[in-house]
């Protein structure tokens, strides 16, 4: 054990401190702990040290948790997955931190008395999520590394079961053996040849093997086939607009499936322009490869489009995936479409969507970086994977190819042949061959870790293969209900206006906050650059402290075009701060309609929607009109304390009464329908100086959103029951109030530890 303290507390950079509930304390070790002979010090954690995702802080304090002979779990958060902010905090702790606990057993008789690991160590790390303009990334805000136990020694530390843990590759690999008739003994010593390593070092026990082998043979995989596609056909005779296809095998098994619900076909008609097609994951029990399809709708959140499980991971098999997924969305292709790096894919997607544009995924590559560069660069590894992250930023394509034969020529990388690969497919990964494609944001790293938690929800719900459909089905009904009322308390909060300038007014009318969000951060830095007419139509616009260079604004004020050599509006469907430079020095004040895209709208036409009803129509006006007055009573409550608690109480008698009423089975809950607009409800718009200025938009009867607003029902005919769970604290911000009478939450009982997949 060591002793010692020193406590060490840094502010943010915005020039806000943390609170004294963020900063922790970071504890000095003396030289003859295990610490100092096992870890260098690049690897301890420290305070202000930043990580891309919660993932990333694991990973690097599970590494140096390992080094010092100790294992850690996820501890306390604050915030909840799909709720409001989310988790904003996440504590680490040491897997012999806090105390056991009895608890009474059904029967009211107390549990044996078994012996427990912990022991209260008070060991952690802290990490707080900031919230900007800027990439979402986490900090450590405190770090504790005093133990009150002995560490374990290298040798031991592997055998905790944190530690023993089976690869996806080596599980493939293991399931491959056992069809082979391989015995658990040569299959360890395989694998040992294989990875290089001494008898009895894998990071995994012939027991955890056998235990896998067991979940294998536990499973019935016929039966479960069976009735996977006797669910679907349910489903689709409940209702007509759920689409599935299959493939059975020469010996008459399940070889592949795909399926997709009515509203996510509604949902890739709206924004089926830019895809993510998931493939990394399987479903290790059945030996099925999982495939994902999902989007980005127009308030920056996730929208599921389908699934497919596949037998092999060869050339027939996504071909067959890809057809039949064109076959679900009437044979509309995507504009471009966002994979991991498989050439089997890469192949698939040339063939059957060839007019669209395929990219890699730059953070399943960077995945691989580790294993292909680490051992061979050494000391220069981090030196180079700068380098390389500079590289892919570039937006030259000249740029890009002089600086990569710099960096192949500094580091001596000319022979490697993930180098010669990597730059082989360079117009599937690096920006500068990407940026005139639009990809709806869904390359930036916020976006990757939304559509990551995402795909993390359907892996924790493996289950049997009809059962998995459920939980899809539940998954991604939840979070449709979860985007909704997102969506309606950012309609209710103020946009507030920083530059004052009329075309940040007029887009805010338009867009929805999450756009509108995006287009003001380039409006703010806007006046940092400097406009530089240098032809007839052609600027030159470059940061005040540059000489030369910049981009090049191409603007015919006639035809009302406009267009920048850094392709964002491109790339992102947003102008980019060159362009709106250009259009304030030349008294434009407001922006072309065909660079506010319909896409990203606050209103968006769903004229061709042919799920839309006349009933639909009238029960979304009702709605709209709903929406409306809870936008005005929101305003007029928070004027005064009086004012505020006669809604309140008011609020919740009529709750309680509405609560009363029995849910109809049928009816206006078997409507698809569409939530009111998001510009309907945009009561007070606040500027930089604090003058508040009302916006109405049209006749609240006469606009429409894609955007569903649901009641609390069965997607596509799945009745699933829910677990009411109370929550002690508040839950929306506004009241204070629980869950079970909370207004936005309450009503469907949306909380995280209610949901067993979270």
């Amino acid at each position: 054990m060591s002793e010692g303290t020193s406590v060490v507390m840094e502010s943010s950079e915005n020039g806000t401190d943390y609170s004294q509930d963020d900063i922790g304390t970071i504890e000095g070790t003396p030289d003859n702990t295990i610490l100092s002979r096992q870890t260098s010090v690049n690897l301890v954690p420290f305070i202000g040290q930043r990580f891309v995702s919660q993932e990333a802080a694991y990973e690097f304090y599970c590494s140096f948790a390992k080094q010092c002979g100790f294992s850690i779990r996820r501890h306390r958060t604050r915030g909840k997955d799909g709720v409001g902010r989310g988790v904003t905090r996440r504590d680490f702790a040491c897997h012999r931190g806090g105390y056991p606990q009895m608890k009474p057993s059904e029967d009211g008789k107390m549990q044996r008395n078994r012996k427990s690991s912990r022991c209260g160590c008070q060991a952690y790390m802290r990490i707080v999520k900031r919230a900007d303009f800027e990439v979402p990334e986490w900090r450590v805000t405190g770090f504790s590394n005093i133990h009150n136990h002995e560490l374990l020694k290298p040798q031991e530390v592997r055998l905790l079961p944190a530690y023993c843990t089976i690869s996806p590759d080596d599980k493939i690999r293991i399931c491959m053996f056992a069809k082979a008739g391989m015995s658990v003994r040569q299959m360890l010593r395989l694998l040992e040849l294989e990875k290089g390593v001494k008898l009895g070092c894998l990071p995994f026990t012939e027991i955890d093997v056998r235990n896998l082998l067991q979940s294998f043979r536990n499973v019935d995989r016929d039966s479960d086939s069976i009735d996977l596609i006797a669910m679907c056909k349910k489903l689709k005779d409940e209702n007509p607009n759920f689409k599935y296809d299959f493939k059975i095998d020469g010996h008459n098994r399940l070889e592949h499936i795909a399926w997709s619900y009515a509203s996510s076909v509604q949902l890739y008609e709206a924004f089926g322009d830019a895809v993510v097609f998931d493939t990394t994951h399987r479903l290790d029990a059945y030996d099925m490869l999982l495939g994902i399809w999902l989007g980005v709708d127009n308030h920056g959140m996730t929208c599921f489009f389908g699934c497919v499980l596949l037998q092999d991971e060869n050339l027939q098999s996504f071909s067959w995936a890809l057809k039949t997924f064109l076959g679900f969305m009437k044979e509309k292709a995507p504009q471009t479409i966002l994979t991991d790096h498989n050439m089997w894919l890469k192949e698939a997607i040339a063939i059957e969507m060839p007019a669209t544009k395929h990219a890699f995924c730059i953070w399943h590559i960077i995945a691989k970086f580790s294993d292909w560069f680490s051992v061979l660069l050494g000391s220069h590894y981090d030196d180079w994977k700068a380098e390389f992250h500079r590289l892919y930023n570039l937006e030259s394509q000249e740029d890009f190819e002089l600086g990569w034969r710099e960096m192949v020529n500094k580091y001596g990388l000319h022979a490697n042949k993930h180098i010669v690969s990597l730059y082989a497919l360079r117009t599937f990964w690096a920006l500068s061959f990407l940026r005139r494609y639009f990809f709806a944001g869904m390359m930036s790293a916020c976006q990757s870790e939304l559509i990551n938690a995402f795909i993390q929800r359907f892996l924790s719900a493996q289950s049997q293969l009809d059962h998995f459909v459920e939980q899809v089905a539940y998954i991604v009904d939840f979070n449709d209900r979860i985007g909704a009322k997102q969506k309606m308390q950012r309609k209710l909060q103020k946009v507030s206006l920083k530059t004052g300038s009329p075309i940040e007014s007029h887009a805010a009318t338009l867009l929805t906050p999450y756009a509108f969000c995006k287009l003001q951060e380039e409006l703010v830095l806007a006046p940092q650059y400097a406009s530089l007419q240098v032809d007839e139509g052609s600027f030159q616009v470059r940061h005040h402290t540059q000489m030369d260079g910049g981009c090049k604004v191409i603007w015919a004020p006639c035809q009302e075009h406009i267009s920048c050599s850094c392709y964002q509006f491109e790339f992102s469907g947003i102008l980019c701060r060159h362009v709106l430079r250009v259009l304030s020095t030349n008294n434009c004040f407001h922006i072309p309609d065909q660079y506010l895209p319909t896409r990203w709208r606050s209103v968006y036409s769903s004229s061709t929607n042919p799920f839309r009803t006349a009933t639909s129509r009238e029960h979304s006006e009702k709605i709209q009109l709903l929406e409306s007055m809870a936008s005005t009573l929101l305003t007029e409550s928070i004027e005064t304390e009086e004012r505020l608690d006669v809604a309140c109480e008011q609020i919740a008698m009529m709750l309680s009464r509405i609560k009363e009423l029995s849910r109809s089975t049928h009816g206006m809950n078997d409507i698809t329908y569409n939530c009111p607009s998001d510009s309907l409800i945009l009561p007070e718009v606040e500027d930089a100086d604090g003058i508040v200025q009302s916006f109405t938009i049209g006749n609240p009867h006469d606009s429409l959103t894609l955007g569903k607003l649901k009641e609390r029902r069965p997607r596509d005919g799945i009745d699933i029951t829910r677990k009411r769970r109370h929550c002690s604290g508040p839950c929306c911000g506004h009241f204070g109030h629980d869950g079970s009478a909370c207004s936005i939450m309450g009503d469907d009982d949306l909380h995280g530890d209610a949901l067993g997949y979270l």
